[in-house]
């Protein structure tokens, strides 16, 4: 081959690998999802772990640059970069159980998850850019050049691995198979190194055998099926049957990434199962003396148990939901026995949505949007509650729920705060106090019209009584205080950190 076709073959090279590596960076996250969730620290972990490994690898790649490597190196190191890529497969198999049984944070996990996962593929195509410009440097006697164009193109191959799987690859081949073509084209780039030696012939058929190898083990364990129904833009999303002791279906549960979201009776869409739905639900019938002419608005759909209970139970009743994700709507209608004729549904982000809604329509607000550590903290700031404030009706009631730890829940010491910028009276409800630190669903509650009861009890469905601990939660508020929070600033993941990074937060 001439040298100008050389330099383009390496520049390829350089280029793709560069793609497929955030390829795999991007994957990473809807990997875990089902494992740990998605938040800020999953990603900084994920983002500092692969960067870790290319660092690695591009220090590897120019010693062995420097030591004469050829053709044959760089197709032994996409060799093994194809072995590692699929191997992410089985790995998650064997680490998933052994790090979900440890006494490991949310941190912790994600940092154990993605070292197992992809340091070793991250490093591994981290040493050929390195390797390939070297190569190129002895076809060409312009290093700045040659230098230059290897960088640019790894860069651009970066950002083009970015958006194709981001907004493309996910939603249309799911994360195993996306693995698989990585692991393949890895192979075959391989091939074009090796293919003209003895020696590389026999190396590509080793390395195919243990591509092969990994590969039927992946099969029979169950590794390329993925654990999601559905792998939209934003979840991993999953159908879990509910059953009774006699083997019989009686309700679906919607879970997201790796938290239950709600589930739905098939035969009673008025009995709310999860227990802060039921909560939101109650308190709403406590604060309005007919509720079948209210009007609601809902942030966030989910698997529409709140919705769907209150169409059911009051058909004259207004209700408008925002909900982001399609693929939620569709998955709900599909197999959570959710029937779209009356509801107004919005496939668009809430604040979005609320700007375009008249001032004074809703009697009750309802924000459930905060799965777990999910947290969209444009929906937890003054702005996006002045806004809400603005659409409801005079003494209307505005709800919502947070995941934080009992009694040390700074997350929800500063939305209580950040509330009371905007209404009179604000409530934070949960049932009995726990005895112990753990993690628990506050239910939050804002109003300008006073709340005539200090705790509420349950008038149908499962016995459970909630308590307002809203006076509690100033008292701590006033010792910690916690920032309001705002758009310019609002350290959700910060005020999360105990929930995060300690045992008591899984």
């Amino acid at each position: 081959m001439n040298p100008a076709r050389l330099q383009q073959l390496y520049a390829t090279v350089v280029f793709l690998t560069s793609a497929l590596l955030l390829v795999l960076e991007i994957v990473a996250g809807r990997l875990l999802a089902p494992y740990v969730g998605v938040s800020l620290y999953t990603w900084t972990s994920i983002i500092g772990v692969i960067l870790a490994g290319l660092s690695l690898g591009n220090w590897v790649g120019g010693k062995i640059a420097d030591k004469g490597a050829g053709h044959t190196a760089v197709g032994s190191i996409l060799l093994v970069g194809s072995a590692a890529s699929i191997a992410v497969l089985p790995l998650l198999i064997l680490v998933a159980g052994f790090i979900q049984q440890q006494s490991m944070s949310l941190v912790s996990a994600s940092i154990a998850f993605v070292l197992t996962l992809f340091f070793i593929p991250a490093a591994i195509l981290g040493t050929v850019s390195p390797l390939l410009t070297t190569l190129c440097l002895r076809l060409d006697n312009r290093p700045g050049a040659v230098v230059g164009r290897m960088h640019a193109l790894s860069a651009i191959g970066s950002i083009v691995g970015t958006f194709v799987t981001g907004y493309w690859l996910v939603q249309w081949l799911g994360t195993r198979t996306i693995i698989m073509t990585v692991s393949a084209m890895l192979f075959a780039m391989a091939l074009v190194f090796l293919s003209n030696s003895a020696r590389g012939r026999t190396l590509s058929l080793a390395g195919l055998t243990l591509i092969l190898v990994i590969a039927v083990f992946t099969y029979r364990n169950q590794g390329l099926a993925s654990p999601c129904e559905v792998e939209s833009n934003y979840y991993c999303l999953r159908v879990a049957d509910e059953k009774d002791g006699f083997d019989r279906l009686y309700a679906r549960t919607l879970i997201l990434d790796h938290m239950v979201h709600s589930t739905n009776t098939i035969d009673d869409p008025a009995q709310l199962l999860t227990p802060y739905i039921h909560a939101m639900d109650t308190l709403v019938h406590a604060q309005f003396t007919d509720p079948s002419q209210l009007s609601y608005f809902f942030a966030g759909g989910g698997a529409y148990t709140h919705p769907r209970a209150v169409r059911f139970r009051y058909p004259e009743a207004g209700i408008v939901v925002s909900e982001i994700d399609p693929a939620v709507t569709e998955l709900a209608a599909k197999k959570l026995f959710l029937n779209t004729d009356d509801l107004t549904i919005h496939h668009a982000d809430t604040r979005t949505v609320l700007q375009n809604l008249a001032d004074n329509s809703f009697d009750v607000m309802i924000t459930d949007v905060f799965h777990d550590v999910g947290i969209p903290y444009h929906l937890t700031t003054f702005e996006y509650h002045h806004l809400t404030a603005r659409k409801l009706k005079p003494g209307g009631l505005y709800l919502l729920n947070v995941v934080d730890l009992f009694p040390s829940n700074r997350l929800v010491q500063a939305m209580f705060q950040t509330l009371k910028q905007e209404f009179r009276h604000v409530g934070v409800w949960i049932e009995s106090p726990p005895e112990q630190e753990t993690r628990l669903t506050f239910v939050l509650t804002a109003s300008d019209a006073r709340f005539d009861f200090e705790q509420i009890a349950a008038q149908s469905g499962a016995a459970r009584t909630w308590f307002n601990i809203g006076e509690f939660i100033e008292q701590q508020a006033i010792k910690y205080q916690p920032p309001i929070l705002t758009d310019n600033y609002a350290p959700v993941e910060r005020l999360l950190g105990n929930l995060l990074t300690t045992d008591a937060g899984k």
